[in-house]
């Protein structure tokens, strides 16, 4: 088995099949992603929490909080908040799970011809 630092494949190997286990990484993932994502918009405004916690009506600790990655409450409400304070535009997407995702016609079309040529 080869070592790997990617720390959600380490995670995998050590919880196995545990769907309850699975489930927590997913959300502490997602809200790691909003916490990281709050912060770069803001690094890269070049904004302290302060100064962006005025430009949306609200305090420095707000700020912390929405950028600790153990936070769970992030509203859309509040994203959208910062994104009009940062000029910028709030984008939101569903994508499929890794588990479930479905073949892209291309895909299948390429396994039709595969199994045609096999045959």
């Amino acid at each position: 088995m080869t070592k790997t630092k990617d720390a959600l494949k380490i995670l995998e190997r050590v919880t196995g099949n545990n769907e309850t286990i699975k489930t927590g990484i997913a959300k502490a993932k997602v809200n790691l992603d909003v916490a990281q994502m709050i912060y770069d918009a803001r690094t890269k405004a070049g904004l302290s929490q302060s100064a962006l916690a005025a430009l949306i009506g609200s305090k420095q600790p707000v700020i912390a909080r929405l950028e600790d990655a153990r936070y769970q409450g992030h509203s859309l409400n509040m994203l959208q908040r910062i994104a009009v304070a940062l000029d910028q535009r709030l984008s939101l997407r569903f994508v499929p799970s890794r588990e479930r995702q479905m073949p892209t016609r291309r895909a299948q079309h390429s396994s039709k011809r595969r199994r045609q040529r096999s045959a």
